[in-house]
C-alpha cells in the first residue's frame, strides 16, 4: 500500500526541530519514502494508492507512553484519595483478586482506544496477568508495546522461580513479534516486593536473553524509609552492592526519592527513567527531581502509570504537567525548553521502550505519526506549533493515527477497535468485579 498526504504541516522532529510550513509525505508500506515541500511531483502522485489533502493539519510523531498499567485501566476513580501503600493494599490488590480473564481484556482494550484517541503509537505494560492474550491482541490491533511480565518475589523460592520461568518464558517468545511492533522486558516488581536475590536471578536471566529490565524504584519516601529500616541502605544501592546495574540496560520507572549520589550513579550506568508526575502528585508521593537526571544526561521519558492511579492516559496532560512542575519547583521558566519537553515524549520515549525508531518524520524511517487537527481555539493563533504542542494540544485535537504506515484511526474513528463495544463491556466487567468483592 503507498499512501499520500498532502497539503500537510509537518512537525519534523528532526535533530533542527524544522517544519515544512506546507508539504507532503509519502508512505510505502511502512516507510517514509519521500518527504517534501509544496505539491508532490507526478510520479509521486501516480504511486499513491490512497491520497488525503488534509487541508493545513499537522503531521507530528506519535507519543510513547513508558510506564502503565493498562488493565488497570477498569479502576478508573476507584479509589482517589489514599497513598501508595494503602491504596495497594486496602483496595487495588482485592480488586485485582477479583479480576477475571474477560475483565482484563476490558480494560485491555480500553487504554489501548484511550491511548490511540490521544496520539499515543506504543506503550510499556507491566502487568502479570494474561499476557499471551494481551500481545494477541496488540498483534491485531496495530499498536507498538513493550511487554513485560512482571514478577513480585514475596514467596518460597519454588514459586519464585516459577514466576520467572514464566515471564522470560514470555519474553523469549514476543520480543520481535507483530513485524517487531512488540518487543519485552523483564520486571521485578519493586526492590520492596522483590528480595534483592531474586532481583539478582532476574537481571541474571535478562542478561543471558540480552533484554533490558524495568522496575519500580523510590516511588515513595515511605519506601525508601521501610527499606532503611530493613536493610540499612537504599534500595538503588543495594542494587550497586549487588553489580546489578552493570552490563544492563534498566528502566526504572518514578525514581522520586533519590539523592545526588544516586543521580551519578545512574548517569555512569545503562539507566533510564519514565517519569510519572500526574501518578507521583495524586498519590501523594513526591515530585522527582528530573531536571537533576537531564542535567546529568540520564535519559528521561514519560509514562502514565496505571489509570488507577492518574486517571488519565492523555499524554499530553501529562507532558504539560512534567513541564510545569520542574519550571516551578526550580523557579527557572527556561528549566526545560519546549524542543526537550518533545523529546521527552517523542523520541526519549521511542530510545526507553528501545523500538528501534529514532521519534522523527524522516525519509527511511518508519511511518509513524499523527495527524493533529489545527482548527481548535486553543491552537491558535496555529504559529507557534512546537510551544502549542507541549502547552495546549489536548487528545482530542489528535484525528489520525499511523503505526508503520498503517493507519489505526482515521478522522477520529478507530479502525481496528470497536470503540463503542469496548465501552459496554468495560462498564459490564467493572460492575460484575465490585459485585463479587
Amino acid at each position: 500500500m503507498n499512501t499520500l498526504l498532502t497539503n500537510a504541516r509537518i512537525a519534523t522532529m528532526d535533530e533542527s526541530f524544522s517544519i515544512i510550513e506546507s508539504g507532503y509525505v509519502f508512505i510505502s508500506g511502512k516507510t517514509f519514502k519521500q518527504i517534501g515541500a509544496g505539491a508532490p511531483p507526478q510520479d509521486v502522485l501516480k504511486q499513491a494508492d490512497v491520497t488525503t489533502d488534509l487541508k493545513g493539519k499537522w503531521i507530528v510523531p506519535g507519543l510513547y507512553n513508558t510506564h502503565g498499567h493498562a488493565a488497570m485501566t477498569l479502576m478508573r476513580g476507584y479509589e482517589d484519595d489514599l497513598p501508595l501503600d494503602r491504596w495497594l493494599k486496602e483496595r487495588i490488590w482485592p480488586f485485582e483478586g477479583k479480576l477475571t480473564k474477560e475483565s482484563v481484556a476490558a480494560g485491555r482494550d480500553l487504554a489501548m482506544v484511550e491511548m490511540i484517541k490521544s496520539g499515543t503509537i506504543g506503550f510499556l505494560e507491566m502487568y502479570h496477568l494474561n499476557m499471551d492474550d494481551f500481545a494477541s491482541r496488540i498483534e491485531q490491533v496495530g499498536m507498538r508495546a513493550v511487554l513485560t511480565r512482571s514478577v513480585i518475589g514475596l514467596c518460597h523460592r519454588e514459586e519464585q522461580d516459577a514466576k520467572l520461568n514464566e515471564s522470560a518464558d514470555f519474553a523469549a517468545r514476543w520480543d520481535g513479534a507483530a513485524n517487531n511492533r512488540i518487543h519485552t522486558m523483564l520486571a521485578p516488581h519493586a526492590p520492596y516486593t522483590c528480595p534483592i536475590d531474586y532481583i539478582e536471578r532476574i537481571v541474571d536471566r535478562a542478561r543471558s536473553l540480552s533484554l533490558p529490565v524495568h522496575m519500580h524504584l523510590a516511588e515513595t519516601k515511605k519506601e525508601v524509609d521501610d527499606y532503611h529500616t530493613s536493610f540499612g541502605l537504599h534500595p538503588l544501592d543495594h542494587l550497586v552492592e549487588y553489580n546489578l546495574l552493570d552490563d544492563t540496560s534498566w528502566l526504572f520507572a518514578h525514581a522520586v526519592h533519590l539523592e545526588d549520589s544516586h543521580v551519578s550513579i545512574l548517569a555512569k550506568s545503562k539507566a533510564s527513567i519514565s517519569h510519572n508526575p500526574m501518578s507521583n502528585l495524586k498519590l501523594g508521593s513526591g515530585i522527582a527531581p528530573v531536571m537533576n537526571f537531564i542535567q546529568a544526561g540520564i535519559p528521561v521519558s514519560i509514562g502514565t502509570d496505571g489509570v488507577s492511579a492518574n486517571n488519565t492516559l492523555d499524554l499530553w496532560q501529562e507532558l504539560r504537567t512534567a513541564v510545569l512542575l520542574q519550571k516551578g519547583m526550580v523557579q527557572k521558566a527556561d528549566a526545560i525548553s519546549t524542543q526537550q519537553a518533545l523529546r521527552m515524549v517523542m523520541r526519549e520515549g521511542a530510545n526507553a521502550l528501545q523500538t528501534g525508531q529514532k521519534g522523527m518524520i524522516k525519509e527511511g524511517e518508519e511511518a509513524d505519526f499523527i495527524v493533529v487537527d489545527h482548527t481548535a481555539p486553543h491552537l491558535q493563533p496555529e504559529t507557534q506549533l512546537h510551544s502549542h504542542l507541549v502547552y495546549t494540544a489536548v487528545g482530542s485535537d489528535v484525528s489520525d493515527v499511523y503505526v508503520q504506515g498503517h493507519c489505526l484511526m482515521k478522522n477520529r474513528e478507530l479502525l481496528t477497535l470497536d470503540e463503542e463495544k469496548i465501552r459496554y463491556e468495560v462498564n459490564n466487567q467493572y460492575q460484575a468485579t465490585v459485585q463479587s468483592l
